[in-house]
């Protein structure tokens, strides 16, 4: 069986890869970049360790999709300005599928999608072209579970729901996929689809909760952090902690959810009060550095701000809807000079996302102010007292995952703050 998997990135290349310890496999993207990239070996993402180990063939050229028994769609399902699901890249990428299946084969969607997109939206797709549905093609449904930076829940280490139209292609779907991982079965795509929704949606409002329980202890001085250790000695309570929460799922896929609802008559209520907590966060931050900016007694506005880490979360190179976006505009906005470091991604990406920045810590200069937004592993080589050297006038330190220890900050003279 050759298997094709279209669209490689966090998703698609870690499965193709695993996927062709078993099978033949073709990968394709329309990024010529990327293509080229990965023939040399080369994974921008961070996930896929000596790829060149692995016998896939790679291509920009969506003619080599008509080789394949067997097509795994796993591209990007972003929300636009409104946060309406974007499906323009699933669209795009059914449409070449459609124009280049061959008969018979199966199509499997990754991508994360309200319950009946598939049906709904990349199904006609294929009618349009003139495939006659449970003829030419077999549709299924599978959801990443893919963590950008975690080791230990990778694919072959984890369940895979799986789901088809019918019991024949739900077979074949469980025969490709159980032979990388565990599978779980379920009765239709829809099931499969609200499934994955709901996995990030959980973990949506766990955060939302943590954070307006960080916004009222706040108020109170209470460490929130503390609190819940505290809580968490009691069996059945699941330790969430506070943050800003971005990337291209948790902040997204609630969305996708909550459109179909409307879209059916029902007006969610808590799935959208989680969002309106998490999105508010930055601004909190925000506030909360120009708070502390002002107890050193300094002003906003010409301050210098150094950000240590802007990807979405720490030890990962993706910057995709990271909230580090809005402090940095949310200072630049008061008149205060923001920089920002990140050594895990790439500098062009930086600047181009973040308007200025570097990949190396900026020894040589002093700032008002320190913001560790993404605590990554390598900032364990940046100690606290080099932190203090690089400040001008009393340290500040906004610390949002309290990734340094709280008594020295405060032995050692900063004004220190975490969520």
């Amino acid at each position: 069986m050759k298997i094709c998997v279209v669209g490689l990135g966090y998703v698609g290349l870690p499965l193709a890869c695993l996927l062709s310890k078993k099978f033949e496999v073709l990968g394709f993207d329309r990024s010529s970049k990327k293509i080229e990239q990965l023939k040399k070996g080369q994974d921008k993402t961070g996930e896929v360790e000596n790829l060149s180990d692995f016998k896939i063939n790679f291509s920009d050229d969506e003619k080599i999709i008509k080789e394949a028994d067997f097509v795994i769609v796993a591209v990007p399902t972003p929300v636009l300005d409104n946060n309406e699901p974007d499906l323009s890249l699933v669209e795009s990428a059914t449409a070449t599928v459609a124009g280049n299946l061959k008969k018979g084969a199966v199509v499997v969607y990754e991508s994360t999608v309200y319950p009946g997109c598939t049906e709904e939206v990349c199904l006609p797709i294929f009618e349009r072209q003139g495939l006659k549905y449970g003829r030419d093609f077999g549709l299924g449904y599978s959801p990443e579970r893919v963590n950008p930076g975690d080791k230990e829940h990778t694919i072959d280490r984890i369940f895979k729901i799986v789901s088809g139209d019918s019991p024949e292609t739900l077979k074949k779907v469980t025969e490709v996929y159980s032979a990388i991982t565990k599978v779980y079965p379920v009765s239709s795509i829809k099931v499969a689809e609200a499934a994955k929704v709901i996995e990030n949606i959980q973990r949506d409002l766990n955060i939302a909760l943590s954070n307006e329980l960080s916004l009222i202890f706040e108020k109170m001085g209470i460490n929130t952090r503390e609190v819940i250790e505290a809580a968490g000695t009691k069996w059945n309570y699941a330790k969430y902690y506070p943050g800003l929460v971005g990337g291209h799922c948790i902040a997204v896929d609630p969305y996708y959810l909550t459109y179909k609802a409307q879209k059916l008559g029902y007006e969610p209520k808590v799935i959208l009060a989680g969002r309106e907590i998490n999105n508010y966060m930055s601004r909190h931050v925000t506030r909360q550095i120009v708070t502390m900016l002002t107890d050193a007694k300094k002003k906003v506005s010409g301050s210098k701000i150094l950000i240590l880490g802007v990807s979405f979360k720490e030890n990962i190179p993706d910057t995709r809807n990271s909230r580090a976006k809005d402090i940095i505009l949310g200072l630049k906005s008061l008149k205060a000079e923001v920089f920002a470091c990140d050594p895990l991604v790439d500098e062009e990406e930086i600047k181009r996302q973040f308007l200025t920045g570097t990949k190396t810590l900026p020894t040589d200069d002093l700032f008002d102010a320190f913001v560790l937004f993404s605590p990554h592993k390598i900032f364990k080589d940046i100690t606290l007292q080099d932190l203090k050297k690089m400040s001008r006038g009393i340290p500040v330190l906004h610390d949002l995952k309290g990734f340094y220890n709280k008594a020295e900050a405060g032995k050692l003279g900063f004004i220190y703050k975490t969520l």
